[in-house]
Protein backbone atom coordinates (compact mmCIF):
# COMPACT_ATOMS: atom_id res chain seq x y z
CA UNK A 1 0.00 0.00 0.00
CA UNK A 2 1.05 3.60 -1.02
CA UNK A 3 1.84 7.01 0.41
CA UNK A 4 0.47 10.17 -1.00
CA UNK A 5 1.32 13.66 -0.82
CA UNK A 6 -0.34 17.05 -2.52
CA UNK A 7 0.52 20.38 -1.84
CA UNK A 8 -1.55 23.36 -3.86
CA UNK A 9 -0.09 26.77 -3.14
CA UNK A 10 -0.48 30.86 -4.21
CA UNK A 11 2.49 31.99 -5.05
CA UNK A 12 4.27 29.14 -6.16
CA UNK A 13 6.49 27.68 -3.51
CA UNK A 14 9.26 24.97 -2.93
CA UNK A 15 7.73 21.29 -1.84
CA UNK A 16 11.25 20.17 -0.77
CA UNK A 17 10.80 20.83 2.89
CA UNK A 18 7.65 18.41 2.88
CA UNK A 19 8.71 15.88 0.52
CA UNK A 20 12.08 15.99 2.16
CA UNK A 21 13.22 17.86 5.08
CA UNK A 22 10.35 17.76 7.90
CA UNK A 23 10.44 14.79 10.32
CA UNK A 24 7.42 13.10 8.21
CA UNK A 25 8.51 14.21 5.24
CA UNK A 26 7.22 11.46 1.80
CA UNK A 27 10.89 10.73 1.91
CA UNK A 28 10.99 9.73 5.89
CA UNK A 29 7.85 7.74 5.34
CA UNK A 30 9.41 5.77 2.35
CA UNK A 31 11.53 3.67 5.00
CA UNK A 32 9.69 4.63 8.40
CA UNK A 33 10.73 1.04 9.42
CA UNK A 34 11.41 -2.00 7.72
CA UNK A 35 8.32 -3.40 7.77
CA UNK A 36 6.93 -0.68 6.01
CA UNK A 37 9.46 -0.04 3.68
CA UNK A 38 8.19 1.68 0.31
CA UNK A 39 10.50 -0.06 -2.37
CA UNK A 40 8.35 -0.19 -5.29
CA UNK A 41 9.11 3.17 -6.82
CA UNK A 42 8.09 6.99 -6.48
CA UNK A 43 7.30 9.76 -8.07
CA UNK A 44 6.96 14.12 -8.14
CA UNK A 45 4.75 15.36 -10.68
CA UNK A 46 4.26 19.03 -11.09
CA UNK A 47 3.29 21.81 -13.39
CA UNK A 48 6.03 23.30 -15.78
CA UNK A 49 3.00 25.52 -17.88
CA UNK A 50 -0.85 25.69 -16.86
CA UNK A 51 -1.38 22.45 -19.50
CA UNK A 52 1.91 20.66 -19.06
CA UNK A 53 3.09 18.28 -15.58
CA UNK A 54 6.74 17.44 -15.38
CA UNK A 55 7.23 13.78 -13.76
CA UNK A 56 10.46 12.80 -11.57
CA UNK A 57 10.16 8.93 -11.11
CA UNK A 58 12.08 5.96 -9.94
CA UNK A 59 11.58 2.11 -9.98
CA UNK A 60 13.34 1.53 -6.27
CA UNK A 61 12.90 2.97 -3.16
CA UNK A 62 13.11 6.68 -2.11
CA UNK A 63 15.66 5.66 0.56
CA UNK A 64 17.52 3.79 -1.58
CA UNK A 65 21.43 4.94 -2.58
CA UNK A 66 21.17 6.11 -6.22
CA UNK A 67 16.95 6.55 -5.85
CA UNK A 68 17.41 8.78 -2.40
CA UNK A 69 19.72 11.31 -4.81
CA UNK A 70 17.33 11.33 -7.71
CA UNK A 71 14.91 11.80 -5.31
CA UNK A 72 16.21 14.73 -3.33
CA UNK A 73 17.22 16.29 -7.16
CA UNK A 74 12.99 16.11 -7.92
CA UNK A 75 12.02 17.41 -5.13
CA UNK A 76 14.47 20.29 -5.60
CA UNK A 77 12.98 21.28 -8.46
CA UNK A 78 9.32 20.79 -7.76
CA UNK A 79 8.35 24.25 -7.23
CA UNK A 80 5.22 25.12 -8.66
CA UNK A 81 1.68 26.33 -7.24
CA UNK A 82 0.65 22.75 -7.46
CA UNK A 83 2.68 19.40 -6.50
CA UNK A 84 2.00 15.69 -6.27
CA UNK A 85 4.73 13.27 -4.35
CA UNK A 86 3.97 9.41 -4.67
CA UNK A 87 5.65 6.34 -2.71
CA UNK A 88 4.36 2.60 -4.37
CA UNK A 89 4.23 -0.22 -2.28
CA UNK A 90 2.81 -2.59 -4.95
CA UNK A 91 -0.28 -4.19 -5.19
CA UNK A 92 -0.68 -7.82 -7.10
CA UNK A 93 -3.88 -8.63 -7.23
CA UNK A 94 -3.19 -10.32 -10.80
CA UNK A 95 -0.67 -12.41 -8.70
CA UNK A 96 2.11 -11.59 -11.44
CA UNK A 97 5.64 -12.20 -10.68
CA UNK A 98 7.43 -9.40 -8.77
CA UNK A 99 10.05 -8.53 -11.95
CA UNK A 100 6.44 -7.86 -13.81
CA UNK A 101 5.34 -5.60 -11.18
CA UNK A 102 8.31 -3.32 -11.68
CA UNK A 103 9.01 -0.78 -14.32
CA UNK A 104 8.48 2.97 -15.03
CA UNK A 105 5.27 2.45 -16.55
CA UNK A 106 3.79 1.51 -13.44
CA UNK A 107 4.98 3.72 -11.08
CA UNK A 108 2.51 6.77 -10.38
CA UNK A 109 1.67 10.02 -10.43
CA UNK A 110 -0.45 9.17 -14.20
CA UNK A 111 -0.74 11.96 -16.48
CA UNK A 112 -3.30 12.72 -19.32
CA UNK A 113 -3.42 15.95 -20.88
CA UNK A 114 -3.30 18.50 -17.74
CA UNK A 115 -4.47 16.13 -15.12
CA UNK A 116 -2.63 14.50 -12.57
CA UNK A 117 -3.48 11.54 -10.91
CA UNK A 118 -2.09 9.43 -7.74
CA UNK A 119 -4.16 6.28 -5.93
CA UNK A 120 -3.53 4.39 -2.81
CA UNK A 121 -5.03 1.45 -2.50
CA UNK A 122 -5.35 -1.45 -4.96
CA UNK A 123 -8.76 -3.38 -6.80
CA UNK A 124 -8.85 -6.72 -7.27
CA UNK A 125 -10.30 -6.83 -10.71
CA UNK A 126 -8.31 -4.95 -12.97
CA UNK A 127 -8.48 -6.98 -16.15
CA UNK A 128 -12.27 -7.31 -15.72
CA UNK A 129 -12.18 -3.83 -15.43
CA UNK A 130 -10.49 -2.77 -18.45
CA UNK A 131 -13.42 -2.65 -20.95
CA UNK A 132 -15.08 -0.03 -18.85
CA UNK A 133 -12.43 2.00 -19.90
CA UNK A 134 -13.82 2.29 -23.77
CA UNK A 135 -11.38 4.27 -25.73
CA UNK A 136 -8.77 4.71 -22.70
CA UNK A 137 -7.95 0.73 -22.63
CA UNK A 138 -5.43 1.37 -25.37
CA UNK A 139 -3.82 4.44 -23.32
CA UNK A 140 -3.45 1.32 -20.16
CA UNK A 141 1.06 1.21 -20.49
CA UNK A 142 1.53 -1.12 -17.60
CA UNK A 143 0.08 -3.58 -15.20
CA UNK A 144 -0.51 -1.51 -12.37
CA UNK A 145 -4.45 -1.80 -11.11
CA UNK A 146 -4.09 1.73 -10.42
CA UNK A 147 -3.53 2.86 -13.45
CA UNK A 148 -6.53 0.96 -14.68
CA UNK A 149 -8.29 3.13 -12.11
CA UNK A 150 -6.79 6.08 -13.40
CA UNK A 151 -7.94 5.60 -17.18
CA UNK A 152 -11.50 4.61 -15.24
CA UNK A 153 -11.12 8.06 -13.91
CA UNK A 154 -10.44 10.02 -16.89
CA UNK A 155 -13.25 8.03 -18.70
CA UNK A 156 -15.58 9.85 -16.67
CA UNK A 157 -13.96 12.92 -16.21
CA UNK A 158 -14.27 12.88 -20.06
CA UNK A 159 -17.93 12.60 -20.13
CA UNK A 160 -17.67 16.28 -18.43
CA UNK A 161 -18.25 15.16 -15.12
CA UNK A 162 -17.30 17.14 -12.15
CA UNK A 163 -14.78 15.55 -10.38
CA UNK A 164 -16.65 14.38 -7.41
CA UNK A 165 -19.03 12.76 -9.26
CA UNK A 166 -16.81 11.63 -11.50
CA UNK A 167 -15.51 9.93 -8.62
CA UNK A 168 -18.71 8.34 -7.52
CA UNK A 169 -19.34 6.65 -11.13
CA UNK A 170 -15.56 5.71 -10.66
CA UNK A 171 -16.89 3.48 -7.21
CA UNK A 172 -20.03 2.07 -8.81
CA UNK A 173 -18.36 0.82 -11.98
CA UNK A 174 -15.97 -1.45 -9.70
CA UNK A 175 -18.96 -2.31 -7.48
CA UNK A 176 -20.31 -3.50 -10.24
CA UNK A 177 -17.50 -5.90 -11.55
CA UNK A 178 -17.33 -7.08 -8.41
CA UNK A 179 -21.20 -8.37 -8.18
CA UNK A 180 -20.59 -9.40 -11.43
CA UNK A 181 -17.46 -11.85 -10.09
CA UNK A 182 -19.70 -13.20 -7.35
CA UNK A 183 -18.91 -10.80 -4.31
CA UNK A 184 -15.84 -11.93 -3.03
CA UNK A 185 -15.46 -11.55 0.24
CA UNK A 186 -12.60 -9.00 -0.08
CA UNK A 187 -14.81 -6.70 -1.70
CA UNK A 188 -14.52 -4.42 -4.80
CA UNK A 189 -11.35 -2.56 -3.51
CA UNK A 190 -9.78 -2.40 -0.28
CA UNK A 191 -8.76 1.49 -0.62
CA UNK A 192 -9.66 4.10 -3.24
CA UNK A 193 -6.92 7.11 -1.86
CA UNK A 194 -6.81 9.54 -4.80
CA UNK A 195 -4.90 12.92 -5.21
CA UNK A 196 -6.23 14.32 -8.66
CA UNK A 197 -5.73 17.81 -10.42
CA UNK A 198 -6.69 19.19 -13.62
CA UNK A 199 -3.94 22.16 -13.84
CA UNK A 200 -1.59 23.96 -11.41
CA UNK A 201 -4.72 26.04 -10.17
CA UNK A 202 -6.76 22.93 -8.32
CA UNK A 203 -6.08 19.72 -6.26
CA UNK A 204 -8.82 17.15 -5.26
CA UNK A 205 -8.28 14.61 -2.48
CA UNK A 206 -10.39 11.51 -1.96
CA UNK A 207 -10.92 9.02 0.87
CA UNK A 208 -12.50 5.81 0.79
CA UNK A 209 -11.72 2.11 2.32
CA UNK A 210 -13.46 -0.81 3.04
CA UNK A 211 -12.01 -3.04 6.30
CA UNK A 212 -9.48 -2.35 8.70
CA UNK A 213 -6.17 -2.20 7.65
CA UNK A 214 -3.94 -1.17 10.76
CA UNK A 215 -2.49 2.39 12.09
CA UNK A 216 -0.73 4.82 9.74
CA UNK A 217 2.90 4.92 9.70
CA UNK A 218 3.25 7.54 13.22
CA UNK A 219 -0.15 7.08 14.72
CA UNK A 220 -2.84 4.74 15.45
CA UNK A 221 -5.60 5.99 13.44
CA UNK A 222 -6.86 3.99 10.53
CA UNK A 223 -4.61 3.20 7.76
CA UNK A 224 -5.80 4.76 5.26
CA UNK A 225 -7.53 7.85 6.80
CA UNK A 226 -5.64 11.02 5.46
CA UNK A 227 -5.15 14.60 6.93
CA UNK A 228 -4.29 18.25 5.24
CA UNK A 229 -3.28 21.11 6.53
CA UNK A 230 -4.85 24.52 5.34
CA UNK A 231 -3.35 28.06 5.26
CA UNK A 232 -4.79 31.00 3.63
CA UNK A 233 -1.87 30.19 1.16
CA UNK A 234 -1.14 26.63 0.87
CA UNK A 235 -2.89 23.89 1.52
CA UNK A 236 -0.95 20.06 2.33
CA UNK A 237 -3.02 16.65 2.00
CA UNK A 238 -1.62 13.42 2.19
CA UNK A 239 -1.78 9.91 3.79
CA UNK A 240 0.35 11.04 7.21
CA UNK A 241 0.94 14.24 8.57
CA UNK A 242 4.36 15.26 7.09
CA UNK A 243 5.36 17.44 10.24
CA UNK A 244 5.00 16.44 14.03
CA UNK A 245 5.67 19.83 15.27
CA UNK A 246 2.12 21.04 13.85
CA UNK A 247 -0.42 20.55 15.62
CA UNK A 248 -3.33 21.30 13.49
CA UNK A 249 -3.32 19.04 10.97
CA UNK A 250 -7.07 17.70 10.55
CA UNK A 251 -8.04 14.43 9.41
CA UNK A 252 -10.30 13.70 5.82
CA UNK A 253 -12.11 10.45 6.75
CA UNK A 254 -13.59 7.96 5.13
CA UNK A 255 -16.02 8.39 2.63
CA UNK A 256 -14.78 12.34 1.85
CA UNK A 257 -13.24 14.80 -0.14
CA UNK A 258 -11.13 18.02 0.16
CA UNK A 259 -11.28 20.13 -2.93
CA UNK A 260 -8.27 23.19 -2.57
CA UNK A 261 -8.62 26.23 -5.30
CA UNK A 262 -6.16 28.76 -5.50
CA UNK A 263 -7.56 32.69 -6.44
CA UNK A 264 -5.64 36.00 -6.43
CA UNK A 265 -2.76 34.80 -4.41
CA UNK A 266 -5.30 33.04 -1.57
CA UNK A 267 -5.87 29.30 -1.73
CA UNK A 268 -10.11 28.09 -0.32
CA UNK A 269 -10.74 24.24 0.77
CA UNK A 270 -13.50 23.28 1.82
CA UNK A 271 -14.64 19.12 2.44
CA UNK A 272 -17.67 17.07 2.03
CA UNK A 273 -19.12 13.87 1.87
CA UNK A 274 -18.87 11.51 -1.29
CA UNK A 275 -22.11 11.09 -2.65
CA UNK A 276 -21.88 7.34 -3.15
CA UNK A 277 -24.53 5.02 -4.98
CA UNK A 278 -26.42 2.94 -2.32
CA UNK A 279 -24.86 -0.19 -3.87
CA UNK A 280 -21.17 0.31 -2.44
CA UNK A 281 -20.61 -1.92 0.49
CA UNK A 282 -20.50 -0.58 4.07
CA UNK A 283 -16.91 0.22 5.40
Amino acid sequence: MCRLFGLLSSPAISAEPWLVSTDRSLLRQSHQSEKTAQRDGWGIGWYQTTRTAKLELGVGGAFEPGERERFVAGASRAKSPLVVGHLRAASNPMRLHRDHLMGLENVQPFTFGSYLFAHNGSIPFPRETRPLLGKFEDHVKGVNDSEVLFWLYVRHIEDRLDPVTAYSRTVQDLVRVWEEHGSPASGPFDGLNVLFSRGPNELWAFCHWLGDHGPRFFDDRPYYEMTYLAETKQVVVGSEPFDSHRTDWTKLGNRSYLCAQSSHGLVATRTGAIPLPTLVPPA
